[in-house]
């Protein structure tokens, strides 16, 4: 296998580089959402429950002490909740962002693999379609089919190579942006549904 690679020239050590980065990227991503506990509509409807009986301390607690994505945006609100509306929102909108903007950590960087990777693999053949051409000059255009379909497929290689790397680290990157936006709908819903409770015990007293 090495030697088959070596035979794709320099610029299969960046792709297969790229290649390494990409996975440890999705294997820590993966990491880190398997850590994320998702507490959306349960622990918003019980920090809305003590919200209307009044018990706006056992509300906070409930928030911080979930270690989750949705009790820190809420535990923040609470934080402000008797300050004007649109400072509250500010608030939870920012905590909110705050939250996505950690979930999607390096997922840019996956995204940027995935792009350069197939652009390295055509660099690559290019390289080694020039190479081959400057034999057959130098050969004085007296080579035998063998000889060039021996360099066709080494430039080649590193096209397929960079596909290889490109496509899975495309996959994995719509996989874990799917993942994001999933919790990025739940967070906004919860502060939804939060805001609408403060407002009906605004209403209420």
């Amino acid at each position: 296998m090495i030697d088959f690679l070596s035979k794709g020239g320099v610029l299969v050590a960046p792709i297969l580089l790229c290649s390494v980065i990409g996975l440890a990227i999705f294997l820590e991503r993966l990491i880190r959402f398997s850590r994320v506990r998702v507490r959306g509509s349960g622990l918003v409807q019980e920090i809305v429950r003590h919200l209307r009986a009044g018990e706006d301390h056992q509300a906070y607690e409930l928030a911080t002490g979930s270690k989750s994505p949705m009790g820190r945006v809420l535990a923040q609100g609470m934080e402000v909740k008797d300050q004007d509306r649109e400072t509250l929102e500010t608030v939870l909108v920012h905590a909110a962002d705050e939250e996505v903007r950690q979930l999607s950590r390096y997922l840019q960087a996956l995204a940027g693999i995935g792009n350069i990777a197939p652009l390295l693999g055509l660099l690559g053949t290019v390289m080694g379609m020039i190479r081959a051409f400057m034999v057959i000059q130098d050969m004085g255009g007296k080579v035998n089919a063998s000889v060039l379909a021996g360099g066709i497929w080494e430039a080649m290689l590193t096209t397929a190579l960079g596909l290889s790397v490109a496509i899975p680290v495309i996959v994995a990157h719509s996989y874990l942006l799917s993942r994001v936006d999933r919790y990025e709908a739940g967070l906004y819903d919860g502060t939804v549904r939060f805001l609408k409770a403060l407002s009906k015990r605004s209403c209420e007293a």
